[in-house]
């Protein structure tokens, strides 16, 4: 089963922080994507509020974040990253649903891979 953790952000209200935070982010999700038993580290920012950003991390199961926070990158995260906020982070942790049954027909077929943003825009 597929383990999932989201935590939401919010960066200080001063150009300096976002695009810290930004950075950041885009950094940590080209390190901890490449983590043992790691299926995918995505990193969003809001639309409408550029201080608000979004994790989504996916873990083979539970017991694989392990090798997430043996990482010596993770020791250095927290401590760069918390003087950036307005508000402590907002961490939850999800088991996704198996949806391989009669749901398997709701992906479109571009999606079946799960691709980064990178690859999305090869073509383009």
């Amino acid at each position: 089963m597929v383990y999932t953790i989201v935590v939401h952000l919010c960066a200080k209200p001063d150009a300096e922080a976002i695009e810290k935070l930004k950075a950041k982010l885009v950094e940590a999700s080209q390190v901890y994507s490449k983590d043992r038993e790691t299926l995918s580290w995505l990193v969003m920012q809001d639309e409408g509020d550029a201080r608000k950003f979004c994790i989504v991390e996916r873990y083979l199961r539970e017991s694989s974040q392990k090798y997430h926070l043996e990482n010596p990158y993770w020791k250095t995260f927290d401590p760069y990253v918390n003087p950036l906020l307005e508000k402590p982070m907002d961490l939850r942790r999800f088991n996704e649903l198996d949806t391989s049954g009669a749901a398997d027909g709701h992906y479109h077929d571009d999606a079946k891979g799960d691709v980064s943003v990178g690859d999305m825009y090869k073509e383009a």
